[in-house]
């Protein structure tokens, strides 16, 4: 059931794309009267970003044990983690900047550029403001790096507190992720119409101008080509050298094992739809241990993305060269720090990226607005990324298995 409810979905979000692609050519002068509903739908954007994010990364760092083994599982988990979606957000960042694909675009969205371009901020200041002098404040202002460090500074300290308080505190973030998962939901189910006034807007705005839409769809070809194609070389390139590395096994082979699962991820364009697969079947068919599968996917279903880390880097730098703005090396730094914390706290459902990516573009000033630009390529990539996201929880689990001394079967 909750299988079919997801497919649906992205067939009304494909059909109100599709309907606001063609309101914005032919109906342009009608769009006037769509715009609220794709305003409405990024405030619902705004709204949960924050609790959302927050609440995650405080389930997900909490949820580490304390005892001895399972802290040493937790370290070498998290590491590879880190480790992987930091080499997905730096292939994305090359990428782009290498192709450029927003460069050349003559839109008409200059007018809603913030002042970045002239705000220039060391790399100094940038860390030093990550730590918050008021959170309360940095969540209203919607300052996304001071959150996301108190949120994993608040759950390394639940890990440490009396069992008393780690359970209250546990059970109470739990609760919060899973009201804020339910909200997030109901903001996804108004998103084919919400995507449909974002699209016919966008669109909308360059009606009429035949070599400005030709340049639009030109670009997104590009820019779609590189987050498939960064996808591709992380998840049949780069996680399998590394896999080949710690574990001396064929990866190939071990994909083909967990084809179910992946397949189940390609189709939902969701990580957590296939955790009742993966989990029995990699214990099933590698001889990873239960203790290890049971920490490692569901941990890395919450904090582990790298083809999201990826979308998200390359999204925001394709966003910024399509405005006209510069981003000097400091902000490309900050973008690819904060694509690689935002997937840390992104959930595994559908368009969750799409929640993220309004914590990214946040962090640097860049216009949410800019979102619209590139909702029309949004639901094939969000297939693919979503499958790397669990290959590289699956890569991962195998490695630590590994790590410990347990026998593998592939």
């Amino acid at each position: 059931m909750g299988k079919k409810v997801k497919l649906a979905l992205h067939w009304q979000i494909l059909i109100g794309i599709g309907l606001g692609v063609l309101l914005g050519i032919f109906g342009h002068e009608y769009t006037i009267y769509t715009k609220w509903l794709g305003d409405l739908f990024l405030n619902g954007l705004k709204m949960v970003v924050i609790p959302l994010v927050f609440s995650a990364l405080i389930m997900g760092v909490s949820s580490i044990g304390e005892t001895k083994d399972l802290g040493r599982i937790a370290g070498k988990t998290l590491l590879y983690y880190l480790f992987t979606t930091l080499i997905a957000c730096i292939l994305g960042l090359s990428l782009v900047n290498a192709f450029r694909p927003g460069f050349g675009m003559e839109l008409n969205l200059k007018e809603e550029v913030t002042s970045i371009a002239a705000t220039q901020v060391s790399i100094i200041d940038q860390i030093v403001n990550i730590v918050p002098t008021n959170i309360v404040k940095a969540m209203a202002d919607g300052n996304m790096l001071p959150v996301i460090f108190f949120a994993i500074l608040f759950g390394i300290f639940i890990t440490l507190s009396s069992q008393k308080s780690r359970v209250i505190m546990t059970d109470f973030f739990n609760s919060v992720y899973e009201v804020m998962i339910k909200m997030t939901f109901l903001v996804i189910r108004f998103a084919p119409l919400g995507l449909f006034g974002v699209v016919s807007s966008i669109i909308g705005t360059q009606a009429g101008d035949s070599k400005a839409l030709g340049e639009m769809f030109g670009s997104l070809g590009i820019y779609a080509a590189i987050i498939a194609g960064g996808c591709l070389i992380q998840g049949l390139g780069i996680l399998p050298l590394i896999f080949v590395a710690f574990t001396k096994k064929n990866p190939f082979k071990f994909m083909s094992q967990m084809g179910t699962g992946l397949l189940t991820t390609f189709c939902t364009a969701s990580s957590a739809a296939s955790l009742p697969i993966t989990i029995p079947d990699i214990q099933s068919k590698t001889g990873v241990s239960q203790k290890i599968a049971a920490f490692c996917l569901p941990l890395g279903n919450t904090i582990n993305m790298n083809g999201t880390a990826l979308f998200e880097c390359v999204t925001a730098i394709f966003i910024a060269q399509v405005y006209g703005i510069d981003l000097t090396f400091g902000q490309q730094i900050m973008v690819v720090l904060t694509s690689l914390l935002a997937a840390v706290g992104s959930a595994g459902i559908p368009l969750a990226g799409l929640v993220m990516l309004a914590v990214v573009l946040n962090a640097v000033g860049l216009p949410l607005e800019g979102i619209g630009l590139v909702l029309v390529v949004q639901q094939p990539l969000d297939m693919i990324r979503s499958a790397v996201n669990v290959w590289g929880d699956l890569t991962g689990a195998v490695i630590v298995a590994k790590s410990e001394g347990e026998t593998i079967t592939i």
